[in-house]
């Protein structure tokens, strides 16, 4: 049962605005609170923290117990495996009671490190977030000759970096570079930098710069990009041979490439960009790989002449299959790696070159498991190799690096992360099961559970989904949740529609005027598992964040009597505000995922489902909504608003906490340790509500 609460929770003063459009009149009681300067703003939301705290005061204990149960699981003193770039192997490394990894490098050869060399650290991020409440590292990259290391850094969590330039030879930094920078990378002659920033106003990554470190002189504007839907971002091919500027909405972009060792001259278009068509390019021997979807939406690879790169000298490779999202395509000299999705499972397949030309290719697979995973290419920086890393994990099994070797056909395994503290996998069992749509479609759950805590019908059950951006929701190890598990908890990862778990299909079928597929599935995978026996349906808790958090709201206005707890992070919930407001970061490309409302049938069908503007007098399940102050991308007062007009409407006794970070953005605190006291404050309020103390 639900502890009382004492004291009263804080009351928003009311002040009425109306906006009139379509013939519709939105009437918004707490628009005042998108003054973020404003005292009053700042003193509610810290009486709102300091009510949440005085709710969960009596599950300090509890709160502390489960912080030193998941630190019990985590390798605090650890190394990553080291991958080769250029003259040196790079790692990073851990220590016991200090927040950030240190990235490392030592020299070597091919075959691997030389371990009597002295070790360089080349960034300890802890050393630079000293004196800041949050810290993080953007892009980072390093000159072809070792000797210089560009990197980015956000002290807010605002996600605006500042870029450095750290000489490796002297170890000294240079005065900050830039600011509002996105992403980095190094042309050929080690002394050219190229950078994007972001306009000052939406967050669009938008110009492009050139910085030569041997000149005294500013840096020189390359690029802008006038569409607001677009972003821009510069890298640069595996070989090395070219910098590639990409262009990309949400549905549509275009490249254009400049050789690496000539970075002052003019980039080349690959081919112009048409409306509601994608596409990447890789470089291999005089030829531009292109995963594209212009024949289909789930995509193709292509090759093209680099002297003839339009679209009429495109010659398919792999064709577009309906059943087969083309997710990825990693490119080296001997081979390239299709990343692929079928069924809702990744895949790897290798694809050997036999001569020069792509035409007379071999094709294997790499085989994995178990029934539910995550498969997905590693950190492979060297073009010249026959080897090829990539990552996997699952429900039960932690997260593992391995290495595929071309003349064996088989893997290695590099690493296995190590869960001490007494995991032993084989007493959890991992399952994918379907939850069948009202309108026929099936949708995969992924389940893990502790075997011998599980009774049918009797467990408590959590649901998570995120359902949007055709983001694959993936299944991976996580020690932290061994704390609800061992507690018996079944836990649930529903791959709902809106993301892009079956391909872009399966991510058109939950976007814009399809959105509601994305709630509907949801609550049908949580009434599916409950029918099936997989929980007890009076005890399921439900959780996601951002677009999951726009879920959770959805959700909960739909069949708030299905859900005992819910626990919404920075959730999108006031959708009609805020994609009414251009002048708000992400807003305009955002219409693309959502529709733009200033049109009416987006206007009424994104005003059928808005969270804020749904909320009604009704009992509403336990709810724990957690927000951070300098969000970027979900702006703290759409939260604070929608807890602020909940508690006007609902008639329940359930506790409605919303908690921020005053000191931190989108994914809430930045250090280790800080951050698994979020999850252990989370976990408490879960375990509480389910009647697990």
């Amino acid at each position: 049962m639900s502890t009382p609460l004492i004291p009263s929770p804080p009351v928003a003063r009311r002040q009425r605005t109306e906006t009139v459009l379509h013939g519709v009149t939105l009437v918004d009681d707490y628009a005042w609170l998108r003054q973020k300067e404003s005292p009053e703003t700042i003193a509610y939301l810290e009486a709102e923290n300091a009510y949440a705290e005085a709710n969960l005061a009596p599950l300090a204990t509890l709160r502390e117990k489960l912080y030193d149960e998941m630190l019990s699981h985590i390798q605090q003193t650890d190394v990553s495996v080291p991958y080769r770039e250029g003259a040196y192997w790079y790692y990073a490394r851990t220590e016991e009671g200090k927040q950030y990894p240190i990235s490392c490098r030592k020299p070597g050869t091919a075959d691997g490190p030389n371990d009597d060399a002295r070790e360089e650290v080349i960034l300890d991020s802890n050393q630079l977030a000293e004196g800041e409440a949050f810290f993080a590292i953007g892009d980072i990259d390093v000159s072809d000759d070792g000797q210089l290391l560009a990197y980015t850094t956000d002290t807010t969590g605002f996600r605006q970096y500042s870029l450095h330039i750290k000489d490796l030879r002297t170890g000294v930094t240079r005065a900050t570079l830039a600011e509002r920078v996105g992403s980095i990378a190094w042309a050929a002659d080690d002394k050219t930098l190229f950078y994007t920033v972001e306009d000052e106003v939406q967050k669009r990554q938008y110009q492009l710069h050139r910085y030569c470190v041997q000149q005294s002189a500013e840096s020189v504007l390359v690029y802008e990009e006038p569409d607001e839907r677009f972003n821009i971002d510069v890298g640069r091919t595996r070989d090395g041979a070219y910098m590639i500027l990409e262009a990309a909405s949400h549905i549509t972009s275009e490249s254009r490439v400049l050789r690496a060792d000539d970075p002052t001259g003019t980039f080349q278009l690959i081919a112009a960009r048409i409306d509601d068509q994608e596409y990447s390019i890789d470089h291999r021997n005089g030829l531009w790989f292109i995963r594209t979807n212009d024949q289909g939406r789930n995509f193709r690879l292509v090759t093209a002449p680099v002297a003839t790169p339009d679209r009429a000298h495109w010659q398919e490779l792999i064709p577009h299959r309906a059943e087969v999202m083309l997710e990825d395509v990693d490119l080296f000299r001997d081979f390239f790696v299709a990343s692929e999705r079928e069924d809702g499972l990744p895949r790897l397949h290798i694809w050997r070159f036999a001569s020069d030309g792509p035409a007379a290719i071999t094709v294997e697979e790499i085989k994995f498991p178990e029934p539910t995973y995550s498969a997905f290419p590693h950190i492979n920086r060297v073009f010249e190799t026959t080897k090829f890393r990539y990552g996997y994990q699952s429900l039960v099994t932690p997260s593992s690096v391995y290495e595929y070797d071309l003349f064996s056909r088989s893997s290695a395994l590099l690493k296995q992360t190590e869960i001490p503290g007494g995991f032993d996998r084989t007493l959890y069992a991992s399952e994918r099961v379907h939850a069948t749509a009202a309108d026929g479609t099936r949708v995969p759950v992924s389940l893990v559970y502790r075997k011998d805590k599980f009774e049918k019908g009797k467990n408590p059950l959590y649901v998570y989904a995120y359902g949007s951006y055709g983001y694959a929701l993936p299944v991976n190890f996580g020690s932290n949740r061994l704390s609800l598990l061992d507690r018996g908890v079944v836990m649930a990862y529903a791959h709902i529609r809106g993301g892009g778990d079956l391909g872009e299909t399966w991510h058109d079928a939950g976007k814009m005027l399809t959105k509601r597929n994305t709630f509907t599935d949801f609550v049908t995978c949580c009434e599916f598992l409950a029918d099936a026996k997989y929980g007890d349906r009076t005890k399921i808790a439900i959780e996601g964040g951002s677009a999951g958090g726009l879920l959770m709201g959805a959700v909960t206005n739909l069949k708030p009597e299905i859900f005992r707890v819910v626990v919404s992070h920075v959730p999108f919930v006031d959708v009609m505000n805020t994609m009414l407001d251009a002048t708000l970061p992400l807003t305009v490309p955002e219409y693309e995922e959502w529709g733009n409302p200033n049109e009416e049938p987006y206007f009424s069908y994104m005003l059928s489902y808005s969270p804020y503007d749904n909320l009604k007098a009704a009992a509403y399940p336990a709810m724990l909504v957690k927000t951070s102050l300098n969000d970027s991308q979900v702006m703290y007062w759409e939260p604070a608003k929608y807890v602020a007009k909940l508690r006007t409407l609902k008639h329940d006794t359930q506790p409605l906490l919303l908690v921020t970070n005053m000191q931190a953005g989108h994914g809430g605190a930045s250090g280790r340790y800080d951050y698994l006291k979020e999850i252990a404050h989370d976990y408490a309020f879960l375990l509480r509500e389910l009647d697990l103390l």
